[in-house]
């Protein structure tokens, strides 16, 4: 026991030994840190004021150079007639409020033709959503039966040194009272919104209008230029008052044309066939809508129309009509009659065929007709449903698009000479055009049938993938027709699945061979072989009013 005890208190000696010069290291340590906390402190100041600078030489800002920048030259000739237009909407009494969903586009029913029925309120609610105001404020909605007045901000440009300016029908759709600010304007405060305008003409289907301020000075103009010469790839420069930051300027590409932004319908068919947009990847935001976009030479080539965005803001992907059509209409609404007058052959025809329906029909372009209007001038030409329209005064058309153009551009009571085919023949017919508007005032789009039939299985459920049974009574009477079966489910992932053949859509003919009934139906499918074109000619059960439509595909 006792030889134990100098050799523990040698382990405590050294254990205490080594704690003790840890706590000194610390010391040793922390002493610096707030040494050196308080030194830097103390010094830093005084050495800085004791700096000697005076072989520091003072900046001199250099003389203006002007650099070799097309744009800026561009933006100084074409910036003094881009304007700024303020609209506002005074409240009103509603004693019906029909609630609408903003922004949602709703597909139309009615077939794709030269004189189509466009449900403009829901694709306006798409433009007032992106470009009607600041804040979800203005646009152009009427659904308002109370609060304040609502304001709206938009852009546009000077085509007529006499005051006429061009804008988005969208700007002031609805407007109670607009106000333009020239570029030359001060920005005032409030009560200083600019120079009172009045609408000339609108043109709902392009979106476009007129308007007008009076002025006693000749004003600064820009220039239309043809669309027609932009290449994807092309520089061009937006203009306008994004977010009410006016005279904004942004740079980008033609990134595609010819395009259209709204949803088409069940049948393919957009909503609005006059409205095929140049792409941009130019900075838009709302508040440029009816602003320029122009190209190097410092011509119009379109004017800004929408934008696609999930986040209201440019996204790079914007919309600006063509300059070609925004002269056409713009000529027509300074017209003593202030509105757009297209022409009209009265059919209806489905936009987008398959190769399969065309190597089946035995045509290469061309359009398709579903139906024909009562007394239009391609009824009174005798024109039928599924005649193709081949070519127009011995120009072959290309497609429906092509044939729009063409027809709705030509003066009302004019006659076309139209080539067609019918049952694989050549034809030709002179057809009278007729006014777009008062040949389809009164179309009936057609109401919804009951048209839920009792499902069977039949032969096309291997090779198609549908079952049919037959067509109701009260439904074939309401279309018109003799025979036919309607389509009762389809499976998914299978033939008609892919073709989009839907459950309620009515077959009357497989392969130019007229379907009566069940029994016909299945003998022309029992007919069927892997690799062959499969075409059929269906109807829509709720609307009456819509022809044949053709879905095809090759059989797998």
């Amino acid at each position: 026991m006792e030889m134990n005890t100098p050799k523990k208190t040698l382990r405590e000696a050294i254990r205490n030994r080594r704690l003790t010069t840890s706590f000194a290291v610390l010391a040793t340590l922390s002493v610096g840190i707030l040494a050196g906390s308080v030194l830097t402190r103390t010094v830093s100041g005084k050495e800085v004021q004791a700096v000697d600078s005076s072989d520091a030489r003072p900046i001199t800002i250099p003389s203006p150079v002007t650099l070799s920048n097309g744009f800026s030259q561009i933006v100084k000739q074409v910036g003094p007639a881009v304007v700024n237009i303020n609209t506002e909407s005074l409240p009103k009494e509603s004693t019906t409020k029909t609630p609408r969903k903003r922004g949602q586009i709703t597909p139309n029913p009615g077939q794709g033709d030269d004189d189509s029925q466009q449900k403009q309120g829901d694709m306006q609610d798409f433009f007032n959503r992106f470009f009607g105001g600041q804040g979800g404020q203005g646009g152009g909605d009427d659904d308002s039966d109370g609060g304040g007045d609502r304001r709206a901000l938009g852009s546009g440009f000077i085509v007529d040194s006499r005051g006429y300016i061009i804008t988005n029908n969208h700007v002031v759709d609805k407007a109670d009272r607009i106000f333009v600010k020239l570029s030359s304007d001060p920005d005032g405060g409030p009560g200083d919104e600019g120079h009172p305008a009045k609408v000339i003409g609108v043109d709902k289907d392009t979106d476009i209008a007129v308007i007008k301020i009076d002025t006693k000075e000749p004003l600064p103009t820009i220039k239309l230029g043809n669309s027609d010469g932009a290449q994807v790839g092309d520089w061009v420069l937006a203009l306008g008052s994004p977010f009410s930051l006016s005279k904004t300027v942004t740079a980008g590409i033609v990134s595609a044309k010819n395009r259209s932004i709204d949803e088409p319908g069940p049948n393919g068919a957009a909503q609005s066939q006059f409205q095929k947009f140049i792409q941009t990847d130019a900075a838009i935001n709302p508040g440029n809508s009816g602003g320029p976009l122009v190209d190097m030479a410092g011509q119009v080539i379109g004017m800004n129309t929408a934008i696609y965005t999930q986040s209201m803001g440019s996204q790079g992907v914007g919309f600006a009509m063509p300059s070609n059509v925004i002269a056409s209409v713009y000529n027509m609404l300074i017209g003593p009659e202030h509105k757009v007058i297209r022409g009209s052959i009265g059919i209806q025809f489905q936009p987008a065929i398959s190769s399969a329906v065309q190597r089946m029909y035995g045509f290469e372009s061309g359009v398709m007709v579903s139906t024909v209007t009562p007394g239009a001038g391609a009824a009174k030409a005798g024109l039928q449903p599924n005649d193709i329209i081949v070519s127009i005064e011995g120009r072959k058309i290309k497609d429906g698009d092509d044939l729009v153009a063409d027809i709705s551009a030509r003066k009302v009571g004019s006659v076309v000479k139209l080539g067609y085919l019918r049952d694989g023949k050549q034809s030709t017919a002179n057809v009278t055009i007729g006014d777009r508007a008062k040949l389809y005032a009164n179309l009936n789009s057609g109401d919804d049938s009951d048209n839920d039939a009792k499902q069977e299985p039949d032969a096309g459920q291997g090779k198609l993938g549908i079952t049919v049974s037959a067509v109701p009574s009260p439904l074939a009477t309401k279309l018109g027709l003799k025979g036919g079966v309607v389509v009762t489910s389809v499976r998914p992932g299978s033939f008609a699945d892919d073709i989009s053949l839907g459950k309620g859509l009515i077959i009357t003919a497989i392969n130019k061979k007229p379907v009566t009934d069940e029994a016909s139906y299945r003998a022309i499918v029992a007919g069927l072989k892997s690799g062959e074109d499969v075409v059929f000619v269906v109807r829509f059960p709720n609307d009456s009013s819509r022809g044949n439509s053709f879905l095809g595909g090759t059989l797998p």
